[in-house]
């Protein structure tokens, strides 16, 4: 893959999705920048990764704070001297019927998944364009078409999409791309946690019949980021076994 030395932030990338992502990266060369908010859990996978002999530097931040996500995209400058790919990546929900959700619940939710997408480009903006490359890759959901329960993390998914969609068409001239992942039901231990019978429902509308994989989601990132892939602008891809063909 083309991503030899280039320097790649990863949000949220201490678990999960993220951290898949960053392993994968870090071993095809590029120097990785693990994020979260917890820092133990930024120390830990610092740890493990460069015990494997991987390159790599932690960076606690709260994305949805302008002030934290300036200076961690300054430090990665600083200590790598270039930022070329980010991976708006953290995320999190919070689901409830409409007449039973708060206003904390949709503020924490857009806040994590939008207004940390939106100020974390903004960061990565003013490093990308001096140097006329960067990828910004952001995931959004399958959840972005509209589901049961899930108004505030479907509409901020959906804005997720539609500030990549800007993005492409502001940045493309300046040698940035920026595309956006939708991935649909990913095996992460968050699944293990839900009831047998929700379980059952989910997979009843998987036209695969299974989940899919944290590396199916790291695999399409990559693609993104690669050097070569700089004609591909502005898109979504679903990454999701067929689960965004329908609704609901």
């Amino acid at each position: 893959m083309g991503i030899k030395n280039r320097v790649a932030l990863i949000t949220g990338s201490a678990s999960g999705i993220g951290k898949q992502t960053a392993r994968r990266m870090a071993e095809n060369g590029a120097k990785v920048v693990i994020n979260d908010i917890v820092p133990e859990k930024v120390e830990e996978t610092v740890a493990e990764f460069a015990a494997a002999g991987l390159t790599v530097m932690g960076q606690v931040a709260d994305i949805a704070n302008k002030a934290s996500v300036d200076a961690m995209v300054q430090a990665v400058v600083d200590n790598f001297g270039s930022l070329d790919i980010l991976v708006n990546n953290a995320g999190m929900e919070r689901a409830g019927a409409l007449r039973k959700l708060s206003e904390a619940d949709w503020d924490i939710t857009v806040n994590i998944n939008l207004k940390g997408a939106f100020l974390c480009s903004q960061a990565a903006h003013n490093h990308m364009v001096p140097n006329t490359h960067g990828r910004i890759i952001n995931i959004a959901s399958r959840a972005w078409l509209g589901g049961p329960g899930q108004a505030p993390y479907s509409s901020a998914k959906a804005g997720v999409v539609g500030l990549t969609r800007v993005l492409a068409l502001e940045l493309g001239t300046k040698g940035v791309t920026a595309n956006c992942i939708a991935p649909g039901l990913i095996y992460t231990p968050m699944w293990d946690e839900l009831p047998e019978k929700n379980q059952k429902f989910l997979l009843s509308k998987q036209p695969t019949g299974r989940l899919g994989e944290t590396d199916d989601i790291a695999h399409t990132i990559m693609f993104l980021a690669d050097d070569e892939s700089g004609f591909i602008n502005g898109q979504v891809i679903y990454v999701c076994g067929g689960r965004s063909l329908f609704s609901g």
